[in-house]
């Protein structure tokens, strides 16, 4: 199937990634160039893309906010678990994998593998079923960095399993008393980190199959964060318990 991908930084990315079939660079009239989509242009023009100028309001009918330029290409496609484990294999730094447990916000999804390709992390790992999956929406949140990383869709606790057969240690990202502070918890080793739903959390099976519960210390007066803003505090700090390595 194909899909329409939106937003300058989403489009340049998805272009640049080069991992999927691409057919039309649609971009509207008048608009304000820039180096990015410049060169989104060029990389077209190498892989004889039409590009086409048309009318803003056409754009508009395909995504509210586009910036002006939309690509139209095929589905995103899913990674095998074992390619994840390879990518962590060949890399020059211990395994790091990021398994979301039914998260349901594209925004929540996309600010995540955003992060995720900033820290290095190996590969992604979502459930199956009741998940955000990788749409337009979430490759337009995440700024395209969804484009370059490796995404999965398997069952969380078979995930584990195999993890925890590759020597990785499964943290969950869990509030409460019964999960450790962040500061008595090992980050620099094999891990894999896993966020729970916005509202729920992590499932019970998922959750009884984490080797420990890690928590988030908290100051202010609100009692919990965002998903999104949880994990990604945790990814960096695991990222600096790495000593910054990729």
């Amino acid at each position: 199937m194909k899909e329409w991908i939106y937003g300058r930084n989403a489009v340049y990315e998805t272009l640049r990634a080069g991992r999927r079939k691409t057919y039309r660079l649609k971009i509207a009239q008048g608009v304000q160039s820039s180096d990015q989509l410049e060169t989104a242009k060029q990389i077209a023009r190498e892989r004889n893309l039409a590009i086409e100028q048309v009318p803003r309001r056409e754009l508009d009918g395909i995504a509210d906010i586009h910036q002006g330029v939309v690509l139209q290409a095929e589905e995103y496609h899913y990674a095998e678990f074992d390619q994840l484990l390879g990518n962590a294999k060949h890399s020059s730094s211990p395994p790091f994998f990021l398994l979301l447990d039914a998260l349901q916000d594209p925004q929540n999804l996309g600010t995540l593998l955003r992060t995720a390709e900033a820290v290095g992390i190996h590969g992604v790992i979502l459930p199956p079923r009741r998940t955000a999956t990788v749409t337009p929406a979430v490759v337009n949140s995440s700024a395209g960095a969804s484009e370059h990383m490796l995404i999965t869709q398997f069952n969380l606790a078979q995930a584990i399993d195999e993890l925890k057969k590759a020597n990785v240690w499964v943290i969950g990202l869990e509030g409460g008393e019964r999960s450790q502070s962040v500061d008595t918890v090992r980050l620099d080793g094999a891990l894999a980190l896993v966020v729970g739903s916005e509202g729920e959390g992590m499932r019970r099976l998922v959750r009884e199959s984490c080797d420990v519960l890690m928590r988030l210390p908290m100051q202010g007066k609100i009692e919990s964060l965002n998903a999104a803003v949880a994990g990604s505090i945790a990814l960096y700090l695991a990222w600096q318990a790495r000593g910054f390595h990729r």
